[in-house]
């Protein structure tokens, strides 16, 4: 049962900037666990080739990578949700910071391996404490839209992983891990500036009791595990991770499948990695459109207590027909050979308006992209709605649990699959086929937020009845 401890320590600072300036070191740092893990797959060749191992086996790096970040959240998220959270945060930017250094001095793949696990521990503590921090900044009714930038910071991270990976390690793999690992110890010392915030100040029943003083002590406990797992809606939240990041985890070969569409043409590896890792990033900008579903969310949510869930449902639906556009549409790449990457960026760019093959495919990405999106804001503000403050931590990080390993599995069986195509469709169409069967683990996904829909009524009516008789027995 979850029980009440002692006072928490009183916040300090706390005004509108001082607020402001912690809500974007929050959501901005968030995004740089992704960069990370966008980092590797455009340099899957070059550090393949450095190491003298198959690509498969980078790709086995990046999968166990997200498994053991996944795991690690756990503890990070329980322990978080119990205790003081900025020390935590502190602690585990410091860990990734270390573990993408290591990457960078790594000698051998078994040290390269190492120091990815040790960033990928770091990395569990920025997305599951820094959660359950943001849900106390956001009241119910702005929770779609608030965590829509959350998501996107994420999402924007993938992007920045990928270009950087792409555009700054095409000559020198090391490059990018060097400044990524600079980024996070500069990041180490923006957390200690932020505002301390108190553990459920967002929720509007207990607003009464935290203006006259009063503390939220309710922390979770062993014993309170069977009742989150009791929850129909958080277990459908959880349970649609495995086959939604299946899916999603199979698009970090993105760059890999327009790679190799430059090399068909002719183009020299160095200029294929670059072009495919800005066809990727710009392929993927569809994904800033999460906050237009976070938005409906919110709207819809108002009208219906099933609207959250409904929104990412048709969302995720409709966006499967417009994957198969970007997967087979043949794209003309017109890029001079050796070009510097000014000159890469600008030709990609360009053949946006002269290329009808490449303004269709970016078309049917933004849609895809587009669509899809509407599940982040919508999971997260469905988290949150459905759980009381001193739970949202650990919730978040069971669902990144399994979220770890189903795209943890879909990242490693397409590389599998890739292979495995290759007897039947020669490179690029065996990346192309690959990618759109990982596409139809979205159908169930699609499945499980519409049965979601269902059960969340009455969980969420649960939760507001209990935050109600705390915030009365706090005023007391």
């Amino acid at each position: 049962m979850t029980v009440a401890r002692g006072g928490m320590a009183r916040a300090w600072g706390g005004g509108p900037g001082h607020r402001l300036y912690s809500v974007v070191v929050f959501v901005l740092l968030a995004s740089l666990d992704n960069v990370a893990i966008g980092l590797i797959p455009p340099l899957y060749g070059p550090i393949s080739a450095a190491f003298d191992v198959p690509q498969r086996l980078l790709g086995l790096v990046t999968a166990v990578s997200f498994l053991v970040s996944a795991v690690a959240a756990v503890c990070w998220a329980y322990v978080g949700d119990r205790t003081h959270r900025k020390p935590l945060l502190m602690i585990g930017t410091l860990l990734w910071a270390a573990g993408t250094g290591g990457s960078a001095l790594a000698g051998s793949y078994a040290v390269f391996l190492v120091a990815q696990f040790v960033a990928a521990i770091g990395l569990g503590a920025v997305g599951s404490v820094g959660f359950s921090v943001v849900t106390d900044l956001i009241s119910p009714r702005r929770r779609g839209l608030v965590m829509s930038f959350w998501g996107l910071s994420q999402g924007a991270g993938t992007l920045a992983g990928t270009l950087v990976g792409g555009l700054l390690g095409s000559s020198d793999w090391r490059r990018p891990f060097w400044v990524l690992a600079v980024t996070g110890l500069v990041a180490t010392l923006a957390y200690l500036f932020t505002y301390d915030i108190r553990r459920g100040q967002s929720e509007p029943e207990l607003a009464g009791a935290l203006a006259a003083g009063g503390d939220y002590d309710y922390r979770i406990s062993r014993a309170d595990v069977p009742r989150i797992l009791g929850r129909r809606t958080n277990r459908w939240l959880i349970l649609q991770g495995l086959t939604a990041q299946a899916a999603f985890g199979s698009l970090v070969w993105l760059p890999v499948l327009f790679t190799q569409r430059a090399e068909a043409q002719g183009y020299s590896t160095a200029t294929a990695i670059a072009v495919g890792s800005v066809f990727a990033t710009l392929f993927q900008l569809g994904g800033v459109f999460s906050i237009v579903g976070g938005l409906i969310g919110d709207a819809v949510q108002r009208r219906t207590p099933r609207g959250r869930a409904m929104v990412a449902s048709i969302g995720i639906l409709a966006a499967l027909p417009f994957y198969l556009v970007l997967f087979f549409v043949p794209i003309r790449i017109d890029v001079p050979d050796g070009a510097g990457t000014g000159a890469v960026v600008g030709a990609v760019l360009g053949s946006v308006f002269t290329e009808p093959s490449v303004g269709l495919s970016l078309l049917a990405a933004l849609l895809a992209l587009a669509l899809t999106s509407a599940n982040a804001p919508n999971w997260f503000a469905l988290i949150a709605d459905v759980n009381p403050p001193e739970h949202r931590g650990t919730v978040y990080s069971l669902g990144n649990l399994v979220n770890g390993v189903g795209r943890a599995t879909g990242n490693y069986l397409v590389g599998a699959a890739f292979q495995a195509l290759r007897t039947a469709f020669p490179p690029p169409l065996n990346y192309a086929v690959g990618l759109a069967a990982f596409q139809l683990f979205f159908v169930p996904t699609g499945i499980m937020y519409w049965l979601a829909s269902r059960t969340s009524p009455e969980d969420i009516d649960t939760v507001n009845h209990l935050l109600h008789n705390r915030g009365e027995r706090l005023e007391e």
